[in-house]
């Protein structure tokens, strides 16, 4: 699968209008052609050894009868490639659909790893002379120095704040063994860019990647059972585990260089441990009734035993590194009493330190730091220590005793990255923010309120709240402290919180901490968020929060809710709207307020660059602090590489602090005023299209109809249902996820784009949206998320979805509105396509599309006949569904996007 034929340049009528495949491939790097080259004929080896030249055949034919399809539109191909699909057998469409999906792999991998060797050569070429990028920390802090001083440059750089907050909701459509396979062939493909490697090297290299890509052939890419939410813990702890507990004290390192202005320096640092990390795996239970309390405090425990096995090692490590005699580096004062302290603890342990390590008065005390982390974990009371706190009070004991020997080296490298890890993580590495809807408050306080025995529900309720106090008392206040309400409707729905964690422990001195955070999720909610929260003020339970936190809240606003709710235009419009008003809410009110942005991976559920998003807020709503869900296949996406973790962490941090500065501010408002009218505008056409379609007779039944929306339930993506309810009669029961889900795999996309047509139309002057499109961020971040969610549509497979439903009114509307939306977008960008002015993301779905459309074919193929089947024969059934979910997973792989 070489894709080494070149097709024709002619310009096809969907997705990227162009047909510039050829161009595509001579744009791309040459180290990325030859990695995807060598993937690529390495998988057809394994093709041909596993199913004979015969099903290599028919992957090429395939392959090359939707290439044709695509670049040439107006031949026979694309109809000839849906006639090859139907002579499949069902055996065949699945190994067809399972190549791929392969492909598109290695094809992610080999993209992945270019741009981790992009930005490492970026880096080794960074002289300090040269520009740093516009996103970078070098440039927001140059910035930010110019807008306000340095004074107050430095006190915005210590109240620095990223909060992103982990979540289990199912749109990671790869195996954790895909995952892990994966990964080892990206660790082969690196070897090969090592100068240093022979043709001895090279070669087995190559035999090596050619058995991981066997292996990645034969592992099945479908879950047999939905994982439990404690699998689903257990994978995010590998993001903790292979690249954030590493690489955050390395961003820290960066910006701390940057603000003291000479990395050779060696100095206390100015720069703050400024990430702190949040979990809603094991601790979100709105709909779900798989996250049970036991389960909250398992997952507690789990991510406390990861946390405190990486600082034990650490500690471990630095500790046997400071061979430091007395007579060169003499104990101060404090170290020596932290010594006779750990020895009165210990007294065997410290014995048999000492003697390991006679005259090097540091390396005992790290050892039996060391030594006192792991009693933690094993839960020794005896050695343990009582919190973070006091570790980090031992830790500053060792770095100003080597400092004051004059070892700054020492100090302020690996002793501040533990320092530092310590104040990011703790001892319970991510804060668990538990979330359960307002109604489920509403009926068990009902149930209590009418005397008799509370239902199992009502039961769980209550017994959540046990657990986050148990958490507390064994993990620390900051492990699970905040409560979100989901559907926050009034100021009783978070009084509601309070009462029902004083009826569980028995009284309010009894009940944990809790900070209670309102979730506003629909338009009508986020309308009437600061009348909510002007009356939250009220209740007794805030104010002494309040004043016990320095007079800091947060609010949640939802992304995906409000986009189901109102349309992708009138939800981006709305949310903007109301972080604005609740930003002058919170400064009228003396409130530090963080806006924590429920935003998800896909288009039509707030996704895109966060650091774009960022910068398009409205003044007074980031304030330094910038809290958002990271969801699904972006989690791997962002934190997967320690490379792309750092880069994403930087540009987010970047965004952060150059968001408040007065230019900024200046503009964003700025824009606000000058184009009001055309906001008003957009929101009330957009709004008034969007219901058109949603609110149209049995429009839920013919969603149902015309996307995989049922079948993709089938596939065994995470612990969480897909919907609130059993019945598909409203929308208003169907989760954001499987919405957005099936509109992605039916290739049309219609949650990040649906209405934005119709509204440029009814604004109607081409200039002052060009206008907007440059001055206003929020206008341009919207326009350039349309424009890449169009991209990765294909009006011809879009119209055999539509074809699967009996409602020619409502497909033709969907077809027209997808036309009329992205010829305005083409417009107001001044381009000749879609994504012209991104060439690396234009490259990167150019060379997908037609290996996408392929496995949208046989998955209508598949689609049809388990619709057509009278259920008689189950094998077959059994085969045409596995080649469906198949081709789902292929899907995603392909577009790099589930929901």
């Amino acid at each position: 699968m070489n894709d080494v034929r070149e097709p024709s340049t002619n310009t096809p009528a969907n997705g990227i209008a162009s047909g510039s495949r050829t161009g595509a491939r001579l744009e791309m790097p040459v180290e990325l052609r030859r990695d995807v080259r060598l993937l690529g004929e390495l998988l057809g080896i394994v093709l041909t050894e596993s199913g004979g030249p015969e099903l290599l055949d028919d992957v090429e034919r395939l392959r090359e009868l939707t290439i044709a399809a695509y670049s040439e539109p107006g031949t026979q191909a694309f109809e000839d490639a849906e006639a090859l699909v139907e002579t499949f057998t069902l055996d065949r469409a699945e190994e067809v659909a399972r190549a791929f999906t392969c492909y598109f792999h290695l094809v992610n991998l080999a993209e992945e790893f270019h741009r981790v060797r992009v930005l490492r050569a970026r880096e080794a070429a960074d002289d300090g002379a040269s520009r740093p990028p516009e996103d970078s920390l070098a440039t927001a802090l140059a910035f930010l120095r110019e807008q306000v001083g340095e004074e107050e440059a430095s006190r915005r750089v210590a109240g620095l704040e990223f909060r992103p907050v982990l979540t289990a909701h199912p749109t990671e459509a790869r195996r954790r063994a895909v995952a892990a396979c994966i990964r080892r062939i990206s660790e082969l493909i690196a070897e090969r860019d090592d100068p240093r490697a022979g043709r001895s090297v090279l070669e087995d290299n190559r035999r090596r990647l050619l058995s991981e890509i066997d292996t990645l052939w034969r592992t099945s890419p479908l879950r047999t059972e939905k994982p439990t939410p404690l699998d689903e813990v257990r994978t995010a702890m590998g993001i903790f585990d292979e690249t954030l507990f590493t690489v955050l004290p390395q961003v820290y390192r960066k910006l701390d260089d940057l603000v003291g202005g000479d990395p050779e320096a060696h100095r206390p640092p100015r720069a703050p441990a400024f990430v702190r990390l949040g979990s809603w795996i094991g601790a979100d239970r709105d709909g779900n009734p798989n996250v049970t309390a036991s389960i909250t405090r398992a997952a507690a425990a789990i991510a406390s035993e990861h946390v405190l096995i990486g600082l034990e090692r650490v500690a471990l490590r630095i500790g046997r590194s400071l061979t430091l005699d007395a007579l060169t580096t003499p104990a101060s004062p404090a170290l020596d009493v932290l010594w006779s302290r750990q020895c009165r603890l210990a007294t065997e342990v410290t014995a048999d330190i000492a003697k390991r390590s006679p005259d090097e008065p540091h390396r005992r005390v790290m050892l039996t730091v060391a030594e006192r982390i792991g009693a933690t974990r094993r839960r020794d009371a005896d050695l343990a220590y009582a919190s973070a706190d006091e570790l980090l009070a031992d830790l500053r004991v060792v770095q100003e005793s080597l400092a004051a020997a004059g070892d700054d080296r020492k100090a302020y490298g690996d002793v501040q990255h533990l320092i530092w890890q310590v104040e990011t993580f703790g001892f319970h590495l991510a804060e668990l923010e538990v979330r359960q809807h307002s109604k489920v408050h509403v009926q068990t306080l009902a149930e209590i309120d009418g005397g008799g025995p509370l239902g199992e529900t009502s039961e769980e309720v209550l017994e959540v709240f046990r657990a986050i106090a148990g958490i507390q008392r064994r993990h620390g206040e900051l492990a699970a402290r905040r409560y979100i309400v989901s559907f926050t409707t009034r100021a009783e729905d978070i009084a509601a919180v309070y009462r029902l964690a004083e009826h569980a422990l028995g009284s309010a001195q009894d009940a944990p901490v809790l900070d209670v955070i309102p979730l506003f999720e629909t338009f009508a909610d986020l309308q009437a968020s600061t009348d909510v929260l002007e009356n939250m003020l009220a209740l007794p339970e805030v104010r002494a929060r309040l004043e016990a936190t320095g007079r800091r809240l947060e609010v949640m606003l939802g992304y995906s809710d409000s986009s189901k709710d109102v349309g992708p235009v009138a939800a981006t419009l709305a949310l903007y709207d109301a972080q604005s008003r609740i930003a002058e809410w919170a400064q009228r009110s003396d409130v530090t307020l963080t806006l924590f942005h429920g935003r998800g991976g896909a288009l039509g559920r707030g996704g895109g660059p966060a650091n774009r998003a960022v910068l398009a807020q409205p003044p007074g709503s980031v304030d330094g602090r910038f809290k958002l869900t990271e969801q699904g296949e972006v989690i791997f996406a962002r934190y997967g590489d320690p490379v792309i973790a750092a880069r994403h962490i930087e540009q987010v941090a970047a965004a952060t602090l150059m968001v408040s500065t007065p230019a900024i501010e200046a503009r964003n408002s700025g824009a606000a005023h000058d184009f009001a009218d055309v906001a008003a505008k957009l929101d009330t056409v957009s709004r008034a299209r969007f219901f058109e379609l949603v609110h149209a007779e049995g429009f839920p039944q013919w969603f149902a109809e015309v996307t995989p929306q049922e079948e993709v339930g089938w596939l065994a993506l995470g612990s969480r249902p897909a919907r609130r309810g059993l019945s598909m009669e409203s929308l208003e029961d169907l989760r954001a996820i499987p919405w957005v889900f099936a509109w992605t795999q039916a290739r049309i996309n219609l949650t990040g784009w649906f209405g934005l047509g119709s509204a440029l139309a009814g604004v109607g002057d081409l200039e002052l949206l060009r206008d907007a499109y440059r001055r206003w961020p929020l206008f341009a971040t919207m326009i350039d998320n349309v424009e890449m969610s169009l991209a990765k549509t294909d009006g011809r497979i879009a119209r055999r979805y539509l074809d699967l439903g009996d409602r020619e009114d409502l497909a033709a509307f969907v077809l027209d509105e997808m036309a009329l939306t992205r010829t305005w977008v083409v417009d107001i960008t001044g381009q000749e396509r879609l994504l012209a002015g991104h060439s690396v993301l234009g490259r990167a779905v150019q060379l997908r599309s037609p290996y996408v459309d392929a496995l949208s074919l046989i998955q209508l193929r598949a689609l049809r006949s388990l619709r057509s089947t009278d259920g008689s024969d189950g094998a077959t059934d059994a085969k045409r569904r596995r080649v469906l979910l198949l081709s789902v997973s292929g899907v995603s792989a392909g577009l790099q996007n589930t929901g």
